[in-house]
């Protein structure tokens, strides 16, 4: 598996999510200093680098970038909204420029939820026109990433079972469980869901891509409400594995960030859960706004999770 970094290279969007964890800031990466941090990745053991943003696809110096990051020999992938490559002639140019995967941000399959939750009425036609346009290319992997929020968390499985019958080429699913720390009090009681309120769904999610066998991971979810699939939470395989994550965030300072803590907080239940020593925890963001009181201590074996994570 590549040892990938993060690079945003604008803080733009053409979308304005209600959630959005990266909010427009006025930012931008020119190509010079985004070279410098190419070369620093490179220098620290990454061999592929996922673009972010922001929407990357809406940075005037995403060609010379992607271009540098080819003549590097680096794998080029993707995080995006998909509304840019709708345009068949924009996808392919970036694709023939040398992004290989393309990890397409959707909250849901159902139209009136996506165009509120994206700030843009064709959002959802815009991401179907794009995924129906990424079929032709065999060589180029797609993966679907969902923000977990109130307003998607009961038909989460709709939504993979949608995409899959309509799209079967998707080979990856990323579920992250919704960052509330940029969000106002009021926004942040308008769409941070309960643990209990995305439980079923995500199992049901979890079961479909199983038997479809499609992989996928976790973010931001205590292991407790992951039974039976727990070997797929990005913060578990982390610790598990003593990886770590580079990112360079286009804020204020420009920093590049090199994550190594994956443990979030703890709670007087965590202390005798067999899992303890390998889930991250609860996730609580300013103010507490998630509720330790969901939380429970299960009793599974927790080497045979580690053992699932280092050989599978």
């Amino acid at each position: 598996m590549s040892n990938l970094a993060y690079l945003q290279v604008t803080r733009e969007c053409n979308q304005n999510c209600l959630f959005c964890s990266n909010p427009a800031n006025n930012q931008k990466l020119d190509l010079s200093k985004a070279k410098k941090i190419i070369d620093r990745f490179i220098s620290e053991g990454c061999d592929g680098v996922i673009l972010t943003g922001g929407e990357p696809s809406v940075s005037e110096n995403i060609f010379k970038i992607i271009d540098y990051l080819k003549k590097k020999k680096l794998e080029i992938k993707m995080i995006t909204n998909a509304q840019i490559i709708s345009d068949k002639n924009y996808l392919n140019k970036i694709i023939n420029a040398g992004v290989g995967t393309f990890h397409v941000s959707i909250y849901s399959i159902r139209k009136e939820i996506q165009a509120y939750l994206s700030g843009k009425n064709d959002s959802f036609d815009n991401i179907a026109k794009a995924l129906e346009n990424l079929r032709e290319y065999k060589h180029v992997a797609v993966s679907i990433n969902t923000v977990i929020n109130k307003f998607n968390s009961n038909h989460l499985s709709e939504n993979v079972v949608w995409l899959l019958e309509n799209f079967p080429y998707i080979n990856h699913f990323v579920w992250n469980n919704i960052d509330p720390q940029n969000l106002d009090d009021s926004t942040r009681k308008k769409v941070v869901p309960k643990l209990n309120d995305f439980y079923l769904e995500l199992k049901k999610a979890t079961d479909y891509l199983k038997k479809k066998q499609k992989t996928f991971r976790v973010e931001r979810v205590p292991l407790c409400y992951m039974p039976g699939f727990e070997d797929v939470s990005t913060e578990t395989r982390k610790i598990v594995k003593g990886e770590d994550r580079k990112i360079y965030f286009l804020d204020k300072k420009r920093k590049f960030f090199n994550e190594k803590k994956w443990y979030y907080d703890k709670f007087e239940f965590c202390e005798i859960c067999s899992l303890n020593e390998i889930c991250a925890g609860l996730y609580m963001g300013k103010n507490g706004v998630n509720d330790k009181n969901e939380l429970f201590p299960v009793f599974v074996s927790k080497e045979e999770i580690k053992f699932k994570i280092k050989n599978r």
